[in-house]
């Protein structure tokens, strides 16, 4: 978690962004592009919704400034709407899959990785059927338990486990069928 850094007036980013200051809400956008970009590229695997995606919620982010009540409900706030935004994405679209020739690599410099598993699993991953993806995507990629993942997309924890134990099941079964 990054540290709150005040302006000389005292004022946080998100303060002066309630206030109306742009460069203030630019400061937040840049702070939290990186996630919100991140859940919608690995729900979707393709860069041009994930880019559509994170630009409709940073509009609703800005035109709900002003709800948002600290820091940490901006966090929850967006990668509720990021995930929201995904599922409505494939409901009014009705993609099932999603091609992923395109997609480039994200690892680290120094990681090994098996560049064909992850490509498997991603498009795997894919053809789960949305709330599945969405649950595994906040999991694995966002690092979320599945208490804070039921708030985020308005399910019941239990339902949030179960989705995510069949997802597994689904993944592991397909994968070893392979």
């Amino acid at each position: 978690m990054t540290a709150i850094a005040p302006t000389a007036n005292g004022l946080d980013a998100l303060e002066r962004a309630r206030a109306g200051d742009h460069d203030a809400f630019a400061e937040l956008v840049e702070e939290h592009e990186a996630m919100v970009f991140s859940i919608a590229f690995h729900f979707f695997n393709d860069r041009g919704r994930a880019e559509e995606i994170a630009q409709d919620v940073f509009l609703q982010m800005y035109r709900s400034v002003g709800t948002i009540e600290s820091r940490s409900h901006l966090v929850f706030w967006l990668r509720q709407v990021t995930s929201r935004r995904c599922i409505d994405h494939i409901r009014r679209t009705r993609l099932r899959a999603v091609s992923i020739d395109d997609i480039h690599e994200l690892t680290g410099a120094n990681e090994f990785r098996d560049s064909l598993l992850d490509r498997k699993v991603r498009h795997l991953i894919a053809e789960l059927p949305e709330h599945q993806r969405v649950i595994v995507t906040l999991r694995y990629q966002e690092d979320l338990d599945p208490s804070e993942i039921c708030r985020i997309v308005n399910l019941p924890v239990n339902t949030v486990k179960s989705h995510l134990h069949r997802a597994l099941q689904s993944l592991r079964k397909k994968l070893g069928d392979q």
